[in-house]
């Protein structure tokens, strides 16, 4: 047993020797030689990033990977470096599990002119990628550093002026992915999602991501918790392997639209409890608008005014139909119609139609907003007639009230005289319906007066006729300047009106005195 322990010291005294000795030798042979530094990130790890990983934690990285890491928005991690490289390496994985799987993998730039590469490789549990040139290092490309210095402050500009902006922006890449994102988008997403920005969800669903350079989109991104509906402009702006997007917010516009339409239905409504009919026509002269009075009244059908058609086409139609007067004269139509839509531009159209059916309509042009006009056709047919017999009963009142001997003369409530009959204007040599101003009880007592001798009658008549009370028939006589005896007569008649008659009076009449006209109370 001691034997065994005293050879196995031994051994132990033999391999340290045998180390020393190597040692030495290794010591002798670097003798006069330039001293080397192994880099623990490989060769061409002193100017290129190169980052460590296990899984999507950063271990280390090249002074160049922090530098790079340190310039990105998306901060240190797989998730960083992703923000970093997919802009210019489309096929770099967003998830280091696909570097394991795929190990070793090289990605190209997505721009062939770029002068870079990306080798990811998995080595026993730790992800290394290498962001390395193809074209070889040659110390007389070395950038200005001045120049360098001003790229970098301008790079620092665009990224205060990306995050600065107030209106969301994003970068896609040809996966889909969101690649980048500005500060408004990511608090738009959290606003929204009630959650961090997930780059393989993107906030706005803009669909076909191949559509043409410069194509806009309108967009909603609805609120979590039924909260509503924002609504956006996404402008698409394509480039080769991404596309970058801008948002404008246009809530204020929709919300415009959406009240601008409420109010067309709200007066389409309206305009459809109408009777009279409606047509309005654009400022290209198409109608725009219409009721369904103006189809029962025009008798044009439905789909014809529903493809808007212009107003050459609109009177053509009625015309045709015999809805409107028969011009006299068809070479001059178009003329005509021109100068129709002229006067309704300036609110001066204003017509009767008659038609040949017997129907009258009263057909006005007016003037609307951002040169647009309006017509407006109402069936007057019964409001004609109804005139028409009213002024029918009058010429007949008249007539009866001319044919009579005795001189009549009828005073409104008021004290206006409204009808006479011709013995009147006989007797009394005054034609009041010539006058311009109306003729007053005032105005006839005083050319009674200068007709006739001094009487107290006169203004026993004026107060009757502005009397309201004790209104009873009366008659009394009076003496023309002539000797003329003449026998008036004053009567009450329907709704306040007073009725004077004068007649030569017989030698038999008696006369009845004037009713007491009540004095009005102090009260």
């Amino acid at each position: 047993m001691q034997d065994v322990t005293v050879l196995a010291w031994i051994g132990v005294a033999l391999s340290c020797l045998s180390a020393a000795a190597l040692s030495m030798v290794w010591m002798t042979r670097g003798m006069g030689r330039k001293r080397q530094t192994v880099d623990p990130f490989g060769p061409g790890s002193a100017r290129d990033p190169v980052f460590l990983f296990e899984g999507n934690v950063l271990l280390d990285a090249s002074a160049a990977g922090r530098a790079l890491l340190a310039r990105g928005p998306g901060g240190e991690g797989w998730e960083g470096l992703y923000t970093a490289l997919a802009g210019r390496f489309s096929d770099f994985p967003s998830d280091s599990k696909d570097v394991k799987d795929k190990s070793p993998m090289l990605i190209p730039a997505t721009d062939s002119s770029y002068p870079g590469e990306i080798l990811a490789e998995w080595i026993d549990g730790i992800t290394r990628v290498h962001l390395r040139n193809t074209k070889p290092f040659d110390a007389a490309s070395v950038i200005d550093p001045h120049r360098l210095r001003a790229a970098e402050s301008e790079l620092d500009s665009l990224r205060h002026a990306m995050d600065g902006a107030p209106y969301p922006i994003w970068q896609m890449d040809g996966h889909g992915r969101v690649v980048w994102f500005n500060t408004s988008y990511a608090s738009l997403y959290r606003r929204a999602r009630r959650a961090e920005v997930d780059r393989s969800d993107p906030l706005f669903q803009t669909g076909d991501r191949e559509r043409l350079a410069g194509s806009r989109s309108r967009v909603s991104v609805p609120l979590e918790g039924n909260e509503g509906v924002l609504w956006f402009d996404v402008l698409q702006v394509q480039h080769e392997g991404f596309s970058m997007y801008y948002a404008v917010d246009v809530n204020a516009v929709v919300s415009a639209e959406i009240a601008q339409r409420n109010f067309v239905q709200t007066l389409a409504k309206t305009f459809a409890q109408l009777s009279i009919g409606l047509a309005i026509f654009d400022r290209n002269r198409q109608l725009a608008l219409f009721n369904p009075a103006l189809i029962d009244l025009t008798a044009l059908p439905a789909d014809f005014l529903s493809a808007r058609p212009n107003l050459l086409s609109f009177f053509d139609r009625l015309r045709d139909n015999r809805m409107m007067p028969e011009p006299k004269n068809y070479s001059s139509w178009r003329d005509q119609m021109a100068e129709l839509v002229e006067a309704a531009a300036d609110g001066r159209y204003h017509e009767t139609w008659s038609l040949p059916s017997g129907s009258i309509y009263r057909v006005s042009g007016r003037p609307h907003p951002d040169g647009a006009v309006a017509f407006l056709i109402e069936d007057i047919t019964a409001e004609v007639t109804l005139t028409r017999r009213f002024r029918s009963e009058l010429e007949l009142s008249q007539s009866i009230l001319d044919q009579l001997d005795e001189a009549v003369a009828v005073f409104l409530p008021n004290g206006v005289l409204n009808v006479s009959n011709a013995a009147y204007r006989n007797m009394w040599s005054v034609d009041p319906e010539n006058s311009f101003a109306d003729t007053t009880i005032v105005d006839a007592i005083r050319h009674w007066q200068a007709k006739s001798d001094a009487t107290p009658i006169w203004g026993e008549i004026r107060e009757f006729v502005l009397a309201r009370d004790n209104r009873a028939d009366w008659t009394a006589t009076i003496t023309t300047r002539t000797g003329e005896s003449l026998r008036c007569t004053v009567a009450p008649i329907q709704s306040g009106a007073t009725m004077v008659s004068f007649r030569p009076r017989p030698a038999d009449v008696l006369e009845s005195a004037p009713p007491e006209i009540a004095e009005p109370s102090d009260a």
